[in-house]
């Protein structure tokens, strides 16, 4: 069995002291490739150090939403040359957040429309971050597609039904985190299971959103497995399954090469 974790924060300071023994459980859990994503410039240099250290691990660099305020005038232009990289293999993670309001929704609209046309220069996808903004991340990306096809993944999703429709029939991917095994969550279990088979992934958002029974704890790319067993059971399908499935759709839409 192999798991991708589509979507970690493995920069974190949180996992400094014990991260050798991260990727070790990982492993033993059959989470064999894991994606680290940078949020900022700093962040980016360490998710490409990781990257280019460890077999296992890949990059995506970008400005997250929350800090596209703070960035320097130079910090996009040295991201850009990043994301040429063998060992990055996305842009982002970008998109729209209205829960935290760091920045003003004009600025992150311009980010989120930087790293599309980026994704779009160097043929890697773009991940979504979305929270509490459906309405305004679907504006961006419906006017998006009407340049050209759109290739990108909605990460950690959580939106409504009709959003995961209008996202998939734009060509996106839809990845689930640790979100799904929460027990209140049936309504979101119903809707991965809906999602088209070849545009299903799984990911851990570590360190944050651990799966039950780890909830509230720190979350590291092993617990994915767990996420992965959920929705397969949602999707009724096995657990290797589902592994294979979410690997897979992973390694196409990363160009994953061993």
């Amino acid at each position: 069995m192999f798991l991708i974790d589509t979507h970690a924060h493995l920069d974190e300071q949180s996992f400094e002291a014990d991260f050798e023994e991260v990727i070790q459980r990982a492993q033993a859990a059959s989470v064999k490739g894991m994606v680290t994503i940078g949020i900022t410039l700093d962040s980016c240099r360490r998710a490409m150090a990781l990257a280019e250290k460890y077999p296992t691990v890949r990059s995506a660099v970008g400005i997250h939403p929350n800090y596209v305020s703070q960035a320097a005038f130079e910090d996009w232009g040295l991201i850009c040359e990043m994301a040429k990289h063998p060992r990055v293999v996305a842009v982002g993670e970008t998109g729209l957040d209205r829960y935290w309001d760091h920045a003003p929704l004009e600025l992150q609209v311009e980010y989120f429309e930087r790293h599309i046309a980026l994704s779009r220069e160097i043929g890697k996808p773009f991940i979504v971050h979305c929270r509490e903004a459906e309405p305004e991340t679907l504006e961006v990306l419906n006017r998006a597609a009407q340049v050209g096809p759109l290739n990108g993944i909605m990460h950690s999703f959580c939106g409504s039904p009709e959003t995961a429709a209008r996202c998939v029939e734009l060509g996106m991917m839809l990845s689930f985190s640790g979100m799904i095994t929460y027990k209140k969550n049936e309504a979101l279990r119903q809707l991965a299971a809906s999602v088209p088979r070849d545009r299903l992934m799984v990911e851990t958002d570590c360190p944050y959103l651990a799966p039950t029974p780890h909830r509230g704890k720190r979350n590291e790319p092993a617990f994915v497995q767990q996420t992965a067993k959920v929705l397969a059971e949602a999707c009724n399908l096995t657990l290797p399954e589902m592994a294979e499935l979410t690997t897979d759709n992973a390694k196409r839409i990363f160009q994953w090469l061993e």
